[in-house]
């Protein structure tokens, strides 16, 4: 599973739970029906997400279901592999998993290795920026709260080299997809160019040289009339 981090930055737009708490249930409503709750689907997949809290019995009014807080709600804790909010050719930044506030919660970033234990950073931000190295990186960051471990991403970070690489082909890709499109443009220009010179030419000819078309459709109907009357008289019905 590939998370990517713009699923989590759209709660920067939620403030904490209780600042969305819309009341006690049954506050303000009739207090002599039992109330009944529903929880909404949590926002996210992984990690720390908000929920809606729905009152479905003793709305106000028709309503048969209405929102009484809205309250956060824990998803799985492996998000899977993250996209860095920023990707340069030199150096990287990725993101943790949180909500605000940010200083709320721990983060703990790690390097992992092949066949290796995991070697911890002294980085405790939420969002941590890498230059790269001559090889492939894993890192990854775990997001706590109370020392417990509430959401997990990871990142890779490639090569230097492999990057210009990569640069390089996109280039090149780029160039001869440019190459086929002003190849088939051309192609269609002078097919254009041909057949409007085609057309248009006669057309102006026509218009300026009207009297002699005209006498030589003439000429040319007179021709035919005369060799149809002549086929009419060799016909051997004509000479019985």
């Amino acid at each position: 599973m590939r998370v990517g981090y713009c699923r989590h930055k759209l709660l920067s737009l939620w403030l904490p739970a209780s600042t969305y708490d819309l009341g006690a249930p049954g506050a303000g409503l009739n207090d002599s029906v039992s109330m009944e709750v529903e929880f909404g689907v949590c926002t996210v997949t992984c990690g720390i997400g908000i929920r809606e809290v729905l009152l479905t019995s003793g709305c106000p009014g028709t309503e048969t279901k209405c929102i009484i807080r809205v309250e956060e709600c824990q998803a799985a804790v492996d998000c899977g592999w993250g996209i860095p909010i920023s990707e340069g050719l030199a150096c990287v930044k990725m993101p943790c998993i949180y909500m605000p506030p940010e200083n709320r919660f721990k983060y703990v970033w790690k390097m992992l290795m092949p066949n290796k234990a995991a070697r911890i950073l002294p980085n405790d931000s939420a969002v941590m920026e890498v230059c790269r190295e001559t090889h492939l990186v894993t890192y990854q960051c775990e997001t706590q709260e109370n020392g417990n471990t509430v959401a997990s991403i990871k990142y890779t970070v490639h090569a230097k080299a492999e990057m210009q690489t990569e640069k390089s082909k996109r280039i090149e890709t780029e160039q001869s997809r440019r190459k086929k499109t002003d190849t088939i443009l051309v192609f269609y220009l002078v097919t254009g160019i041909i057949v409007t010179v085609g057309v248009i030419f006669p057309m102006i000819f026509m218009i300026l040289h009207w009297g002699v078309v005209k006498s030589f459709w003439k000429s040319k109907s007179g021709q035919d009339n005369q060799d149809k009357k002549l086929a009419n008289t060799r016909s051997p019905c004509n000479v019985e």
